[in-house]
């Protein structure tokens, strides 16, 4: 029995913006910002979503069940589900993966789906010290009970506490996500060097599409001040090895290699896909932008999260009696310089693919001039809930570019987790 083909409609992200401090907008704003050109731009009835899933890791207080807040305020009608989805860096892949679950099991015929992240939102937190000492007070009768508990206040109590940095940070092995990098560079004698060659290509690369006008999903936003954004601005078109080699390690700062310039940026931003079945996509006489064919997910360990690429994309084309030359195009989310190149070694690598794997020889080499060709987190910045998103709508504009066939869109998820999914034109 054949599969119902779930195909893109269209899609559009809104610029990644650099946390600067506080940016001027909340993940919902940027989410419906980002939706709302889709379905204007393929004038979509509100009746005619079916439902809305929302990827995002950390929403503010004011935005529980985000999609929810996303659909309501584009909009739909208030009988249309939205639901959101959680898989760190991956709850953008999540969110249109479980779309194309429900249009396939046929629960939906169309379904808006991506992902949405304002990382300078991010919350400052009280200390357990300082809660536990606020409940006291609450908890006082008397006005004697309340100066006795207020002498009991600490200046330390008031140290603030960054979510953001809790959240890059893997509790069960009680690493950083950049340490779990460093470990990369160690298991494949990746250097400096090579780290800091593949960050100042990602900017040229970035540069040079922007400069050329090729990315047509990015739409322009405006702030309640009447500012306009209307590209990324994480960019640096005049990166060079010489500059990158100035700064210093922030992960190991003793023996490391992974530094701000060979990282992903601290960013906010959107990006959402309109998918439909078949059918809908003839009855509505819609464009397709692409096919997204399968997926797949994997997990190891988390103290190693960045080769999940190379765990996902390996049985992701065993199913589907692919190898990697049939491949025509690549996005691997650039959390870190290291994890891509670790991911490439890991895929080329017969050791590893042998016993790390599960296969009989080394799959192959990933060429780098079919590797996210247009830059990637390094220079445009991983707003973590939507860069899943990000990279298969990308993918899908880059395949139609050049006339291209197949594609995969992969990342690496905090936790010990990796992403894939395939895609056709």
């Amino acid at each position: 029995m054949s599969k119902t083909k779930v195909l893109v409609v269209d899609g559009a992200r809104t610029p990644f913006l650099r946390a600067k401090g506080r940016g001027p907008f909340l993940a919902s704003d940027l989410a419906v910002a980002a939706a709302r050109n889709v379905l204007l731009r393929q004038k979509v009835l509100p009746t005619q979503i079916d439902e809305v899933i929302t990827g995002c890791v950390m929403p503010s207080a004011y935005e529980a069940n985000i999609s929810r807040v996303v659909g309501l305020r584009l909009g739909l009608d208030e009988s249309t589900p939205a639901w959101t989805v959680q898989r760190n860096c991956a709850s953008g892949m999540q969110a249109v993966v479980s779309a194309m679950e429900s249009i396939q099991l046929g629960r939906s015929q169309v379904v808006l789906a991506g992902g949405c992240e304002a990382m300078s939102q991010s919350p400052l937190l009280f200390s357990p010290a300082m809660v536990d000492w606020l409940l006291k007070l609450q908890q006082q009768k008397n006005l004697l009970g309340k100066l006795k508990t207020g002498l009991e206040l600490r200046p330390s109590f008031f140290k603030p506490i960054f979510a953001l940095l809790l959240g890059l940070k893997d509790h069960q092995v009680n690493l950083g996500m950049g340490q779990t990098a460093e470990i990369l560079a160690h298991d494949f004698n990746i250097s400096r060097q090579r780290m800091d060659e593949f960050s100042v290509r990602s900017h040229q690369r970035l540069a040079a599409a922007q400069s050329e006008h090729r990315l047509r999903e990015i739409i322009p936003i405006y702030d309640n001040k009447g500012h306009c954004y209307d590209y990324d601005d994480g960019v640096r078109a005049d990166s060079s090895l010489e500059k990158l080699a100035k700064l210093p390690p922030v992960f190991d700062v003793r023996y490391g290699q992974v530094t701000p310039g060979n990282s992903s940026q601290i960013t906010d931003g959107a990006a959402y896909l309109l998918l439909a079945s078949e059918e809908a996509v003839k009855r509505y006489q819609w464009p397709v932008l692409g096919e997204i064919v399968d997926y797949n997910w994997a997990a190891l360990d988390p103290s190693r999260m960045g080769l999940g690429p190379a765990h996902a994309i390996a049985p992701l084309l065993t199913r589907n009696h692919l190898t990697l030359n049939d491949i025509d195009y690549w996005e691997i989310n650039e959390a870190f310089a290291v994890q891509v190149l670790a991911c490439v070694e890991a895929l080329a690598s017969n050791d590893y693919c042998q016993n790390k794997l599960g296969l009989a020889t080394a799959l192959g080499t990933v060429p780098m001039d079919r590797l996210n060709v247009d830059g990637g987190a390094i220079a445009c910045g991983h707003p973590v809930g939507a860069s899943g998103a990000r990279i298969i709508l990308h993918l899908l504009h880059v395949l139609r570019e050049h006339k291209a066939k197949q594609g995969i869109a992969s990342l690496c998820i905090g936790g010990g987790q990796g992403g894939a999914v395939l895609l056709t034109q």
